[in-house]
Formats: C-alpha cells, structure tokens, sequence
C-alpha cells in the first residue's frame, strides 16, 4: 500500500458561500473522503474494518487555511499517513488546487481504534493482517541521536570546590 495518495475533487456549487468560495467546513468532509477512498484502495475500507469488529473514531482535526477555493476549481487531496502505532493513527492532509499547483489548505486527523463494544484495541495483537497492512504505509524514520553536552573542565572545577562563579 502507497504512504501517499492523491484524491480528486470537483467543487459543486452547494460547498460554497454567497461568494462562491468553499465554506471552511467542507475541508473536513474532503478530508474524510480521502481517507475513506485511501483506505478502500487497501481494500479494507470503513465497511470491512467495521465487519471485523474495528471501528476507527476521529479524536481530533485540524484544519489550517491558506487559501480560498472556489465553486468549480478541481482539487486534489493529498493523504500522508503519518503515523500509526498500532493503537493510534495520525493522517496528515493537502488540498492542492490540479490548476496552480499550490496548497490551500493543509490538515490532520488522529483516529483510535476501537471494537464493537467502544473498547480500545491494539490491531498487533487483536487483527495482525489489518496491523501488518497499516505498517506498510509507515516509514521508518531514524530519530536522530541526542548529543550529550559534556561540562567545561572550569565548571566541574566549580561545581566540586563549591564556589559560586558568575560570568
């Protein structure tokens, strides 16, 4: 499964203000069917989790907008998987207009995973396959190594004697 994918959208006239420009609440709902249609190209989408038992409530979004689009300009949604943990996952969002190529509005989701019953549950151990399909769209990233600052020779001098030094 791709990290990436791309989700077009036309904008119909109801997605706007009297100005013809998107109202700010449609971005969610775009956001939406870019994942759903990121996930049923997996083919595990909404339906087949919920089948299995795996329900996947949003716990958070957000939205930052950078630009106004407009009643007939066309769309494409950028979906990034961001992270995802097993028990958590964060989807990342770009709503790039195909005409000018710039972005308008970015975003992010972060999702849990539940059971029929509205329990938390870890797909590693609850669902492997559903877990092992999620992990393929994850890059590992190596975190960089912290450096240690290692004391002045002058300030363990200081420290050890006791005297109080002011630079």
């Amino acid at each position: 499964m791709q990290r990436t994918r791309l989700y077009k959208h036309k904008v119909q006239y109801y997605e706007t203000d009297q100005m013809q420009v998107v109202h700010h609440s449609n971005y969610i709902r775009w956001f939406e069917e870019a994942r759903m249609d990121f996930l049923e190209r997996t083919s595990l989408g909404y339906p087949e989790m919920e089948e299995r038992g795996i329900v996947c409530p949003v716990l958070e979004v957000r939205a930052n907008y950078l630009r106004m689009v407009r009643f007939g300009d066309t769309v494409a949604i950028k979906i990034e998987i961001k992270n995802y943990n097993g028990i958590k996952l964060v989807v990342g969002y770009q709503v790039i207009s195909k005409e000018t190529g710039l972005v308008h509005c970015t975003g992010e989701t972060k999702h849990c995973f539940l059971n029929s019953k509205n329990q938390p549950i870890f797909l590693k151990r609850d669902h492997p396959d559903v877990h092992e399909m999620f992990m393929k769209t994850v890059e590992t990233v190596e975190k960089p190594k912290r450096k240690i600052k290692k004391p002045k020779t002058e300030e363990i001098n200081h420290k050890e004697s006791g005297e109080q030094h002011e630079d």
